[in-house]
């Protein structure tokens, strides 16, 4: 076991040595923010399109899209996927020219030439506490394939304390190894880690795929006999039930997380939200060279998450018929951590260590990207107007610097916490709530972006606060969360009316939006802030 382990080990370490070598390599020539925002805007689009890959997938999606597969035994999960595509052609003609044209290192810039300074405050305010407790919260998932090791080595499953001390340790790891390379490199060192990283992941998966078929005697007539056939209720649901009539009929197919409506409507408003107005997926398309170039590099990253989520998806999906017929009593109850078994007990020394490197490039993918752009948007949204007007370059640069430890700091405590609370709590289900918040708050956000970029003269500082607060409020009664929360303490916060769908998690950015814009609009620009020409 020992020999084993030290060559899995080697390759995970060499993989970290590749990973922190090139972010010191990167940041050698780092002179001030454009440099260590935006790369000079000198990055190849091919290079971005891979750091958009590697910025969408997490660990959680590393693990949970197999689970998803597990569970379901379908690919209805993959309907989430094609609202994407329209989304990201709408962001690559709506967004990106106007952040191109103001040169805009944080995208809310452009909010404070077409609102105020009040608008642009607010929405990187959002932004920033959104992206922490997110990207924070989900950290702990990378953990997971170390507790499992830990399991497989002592023959025994850690006790509670013992898993939180696992959590953080791996936390802390990670972030620390993340921000090395992150703050010395800047965005440069960001994007091409990340694509090393999308390449070690999509690899690794792809492994994976092709030992899992070939270890399931009779290949695909097995895997069709106990799936029992596949059919196209198995990619494309509507929600809809045909045994009802009116609104009762409809609502349904608003509280189904998988539909081909979630998928088409609910999907793009969320893929708007992330990839139009989140500075931690914008940032990375403002570094390619010019404008034709990143829209290139945007709309390719939303075909190439279909193959990606059907790699994923099948992986779930012949996990579930591998063990039935390889049946192992071991096997962990939850299905989010059933991929993470098979690599660690089922795969052959070495690619074992590369499927584990996978994991935790996932991670530090998805975790280079939020603390660069958390970092970006204080020194250019805060420090620079309020703390240190007139900053010169090097002042600048030291200052995102140190912004960048202090949001590694801040992502340790984040993750810390929910390790806590999914630990040492089981019944309380943090993350849920945690992630969820992306939906309570990015509506609000998405909205505001629209009003100034499809409309003229409507809009401003007063009534983009209320439209945001709007938003926020409705999405909180669609999706039940007051009632979410009292049920944590067994009690009951209002009885919904019976007419009112509880929306799942697609949905509440989608009417999030539409909220926020409709109350904007209601507010005419004022004569200082001209539209963009």
């Amino acid at each position: 076991m020992d020999g084993r382990l030290a060559i899995d080990s080697a390759v995970l370490l060499l993989y970290f040595f590749i990973i922190i070598f090139i972010g010191l390599r990167m940041g050698r020539k780092e002179r001030d923010l454009e440099d260590f925002a935006l790369g000079r805007r000198q990055i190849p689009w091919w290079a971005v399109l891979a750091s958009i890959i590697a910025a969408e997938t997490s660990a959680g999606t590393f693990f949970g899209t197999p689970g998803e597969g597990f569970a379901l035994r379908n690919y209805t999960y993959i309907q989430l996927a094609f609202g994407t595509i329209l989304a990201r052609i709408l962001v690559s003609y709506i967004f990106i020219k106007p952040y191109y044209d103001y040169k805009v290192f944080s995208i809310y810039e452009y909010l404070t030439a077409r609102f105020g300074v009040a608008t642009k405050n607010a929405a990187s305010a959002v932004f920033m506490f959104t992206r922490l407790l997110a990207s924070g919260a989900r950290l702990y998932v990378a953990a997971i394939a170390l507790v499992l090791a830990y399991e497989m080595i002592r023959g025994t499953r850690p006790g509670q304390t013992e898993t939180l001390l696992i959590y953080i340790g791996a936390t802390v790891v990670i972030v620390i190894l993340t921000a090395i390379y992150t703050t010395i490199g800047g965005i440069k060192a960001v994007v091409w880690t990340d694509f090393i990283q999308a390449s070690i992941m999509m690899g690794s998966a792809l492994v994976a795929l092709g030992l899992l078929y070939s270890a399931i005697p009779g290949g695909w007539h097995k895997i069709a006999e106990l799936h029992g056939g596949f059919h196209m209720s198995d990619i494309i649901t509507t929600g809809l039930d045909p045994a009802k009539s009116g609104w009762d009929k409809w609502k349904g197919m608003f509280e189904i997380e998988y539909t081909i409506f979630a998928g088409l409507i609910g999907s793009t408003f969320i893929t708007m939200a992330t990839h139009g107005t989140d500075q931690d997926m914008v940032q990375r398309m403002l570094t390619a060279v010019d404008i034709r170039r990143s829209r290139r590099s945007l709309v390719l990253s939303g075909i190439a998450d279909i193959p990606i989520a059907l790699t994923f998806l099948s992986i779930g999906l012949l996990l579930w018929v591998y063990y039935q017929t390889h049946f192992d009593p071991n096997l962990p109850k939850s299905p989010n951590e059933t991929f993470c078994h098979f690599i660690l007990y089922e795969m052959p020394i070495g690619l074992r260590g590369l499927l584990i490197a996978g994991i935790f490039a996932t991670a530090m993918g998805s975790l280079s990207t939020a603390i660069n752009a958390l970092a970006t948007s204080f020194t250019r949204d805060w420090y620079e107007p309020y703390i240190n007007p007139g900053a010169t370059g090097e002042q600048s640069l030291r200052t995102v610097r140190w912004a960048t430890v202090g949001f590694s700091f801040l992502m340790i405590v984040v993750a810390s916490t929910t390790s806590y609370f999914v630990i040492v709590l089981p019944n309380v289900r943090i993350i849920p709530i945690v992630l969820g918040i992306y939906g309570y708050t990015y509506g609000s956000v998405l909205g505001i972006f629209l009003a100034g970029m499809l409309t003229k003269s409507r809009g401003n500082n007063r009534g983009n606060i209320i439209a945001m607060i709007t938003g926020f409020i409705v999405v909180t009664i669609l999706s039940d969360l007051l009632n979410t929360v009292a049920r944590l303490f067994g009690k009951v916060a209002y009885v919904k009316p019976a007419w009112l769908p509880t929306m799942e998690f697609p949905w509440w950015i989608c009417f999030g939006t539409i909220v926020t814009f409709s109350v904007a609009i209601l507010f005419r620009t004022g004569r200082e802030h001209p539209p963009p020409a």
